[in-house]
């Protein structure tokens, strides 16, 4: 597999500042890509679905998919920033022939949370324009194509999703204030939560860590070149960063869900985030909502559709050498895909979610074992124990939610 070489969007040979410029583009777009992969859609569906059943406690969930996260990206981003290898060929290096396992599951969560991404943002123009949702998706998903079309001028994709990045923050924060949530039951019950099961857990960690989120910053940042242990440092407070980001979107949005919640408003079933920020601001806020819903969309989409193409771009040099042309290929099956199933948005994004929290161990077991187990494969480099030692305990927790609420996935249809 690593015959191919890796591709990089920006061009190799530029002068000095050029490169330090187009580098940092490349290190912002990594840490937003992941940030905002990881508070797409599905969290945003997520957020409202269970926020609307365990109200406060559902605090509990939102903290502990921030710390699990915190130390599955840590070690994520350090072993392949360390190696210089994706993930599939460091999966490789470890039990041969895993990587191209763990490619198919990341392909396949990925097109899956592709199809509740492309859903999610043509219900969110459905919210901002009034537009028929599958209309809005087939909208949304040729922007996409648009953008990576243009992949040769350089920055486009890390501008996009920067931008698309801060306009989401923005709207979810102001409906954050504007909805004056109950800041102190949230806290009690987020450190004593009351009947709070494993289902909401699983389903969150697994939207915002798992499948191809787990890879999408890392990735990014291999792909500009920021690797090896002279950039361990930038590696680093990238995870860091990004986890913080998304941090502060989860809390920001979870207590202005609550903020409606609490005062006794039932969200709707097929739209509960566009029906909350309806509440909080009448029309303006469902389509501030639709705004902020396809910005999500739009920047998970990019996510998803580009770390999938690069796990599949190191199978055959044809789709190395047909990147752009691949990206554009997947956004297509999940378009098509959505408008073949018929579910709605909120049910795709959940699903979506929860099966990616159950493909999450796998890659990160064998990442893990490269980190603690396989020192030639980071040359130079002694992996902290202490960040192993967290690392396997987040992965021992998600291997132990994957199995009790293995059983729970058709609530999600029911």
């Amino acid at each position: 597999m690593s015959a191919v070489p890796p591709l990089r969007l920006a061009p190799p040979e530029q002068p000095a500042a050029g490169v330090s410029r187009n580098r940092l583009i490349a290190y912002a777009g990594a840490i937003l890509l992941m940030a905002m992969s990881a508070v797409g859609p599905g969290f945003i569906t997520q957020t409202a679905t269970f926020t609307n059943t365990y109200k406060a406690s559902f605090g509990a969930a939102i903290l502990a998919s921030i710390l699990i996260d915190l130390a599955i990206q840590l070690n994520v981003w350090r072993v392949v920033g360390l190696s210089g290898l994706p993930a599939q060929e460091l999966a490789n290096r470890v039990l041969p022939g895993s990587g191209y396992l763990l490619t198919f599951l990341i392909v396949l969560g990925g097109l899956i949370f592709g199809i509740g991404n492309i859903a999610g943002a043509g219900l969110g123009l459905h919210d901002l324009l009034g537009i028929d949702t599958r209309l809005g998706a087939v909208i949304s998903a040729a922007i996409a194509i648009l953008i990576f079309s243009y992949q040769a001028l350089d920055g486009v994709v890390d501008r996009a999703v920067i931008v698309l990045g801060v306009v989401k923050i923005g709207l979810i924060t102001f409906i954050a204030i504007k909805a004056a949530p109950p800041v102190g039951e949230a806290i009690q019950r987020t450190v004593d939560p009351q009947g709070l099961d494993f289902l909401p857990v699983l389903t969150l960690v697994g939207g915002t860590v798992g499948g191809y989120i787990t890879y999408a910053g890392a990735h990014r940042l291999l792909e500009s070149g920021t690797t090896g242990r002279e950039h361990l440092t930038v590696i680093s407070r990238g995870a860091t960063t990004g986890i913080l980001v998304t941090g502060v979107v989860r809390i920001l949005l979870f207590l202005g869900i609550l903020g409606v919640v609490a005062g006794g408003f039932a969200l709707t079933k097929d739209d509960p985030a566009g029906s909350a920020f309806r509440h909080v601001a009448g029309d303006a806020g469902l389509r501030l909502f639709g705004l902020a819903l396809w910005t999500a969309g739009m920047t998970s989409t990019i996510g998803a559709s580009f770390t999938s193409a690069t796990f599949l771009r190191t199978l055959t040099p044809v789709i190395a050498r047909r990147f752009s042309l691949t990206i554009s290929l997947i956004i297509t099956i999940a378009t098509v895909s959505y408008l073949i199933i018929g579910q709605t948005p909120t049910s795709l994004l959940i699903f979506a979610g929860a099966f990616n929290g159950l493909v999450l161990p796998f890659g990160l077991g064998l990442l893990l074992w490269a980190a603690g187990r396989r020192p030639d494969l980071l040359p130079g480099y002694r992996y902290p124990r202490i960040l192993l030692v967290i690392g396997l305990a987040a992965w021992g927790f998600t291997v132990y939610a994957g199995w009790e609420s293995l059983t729970k996935l058709p609530e999600i249809f029911s």
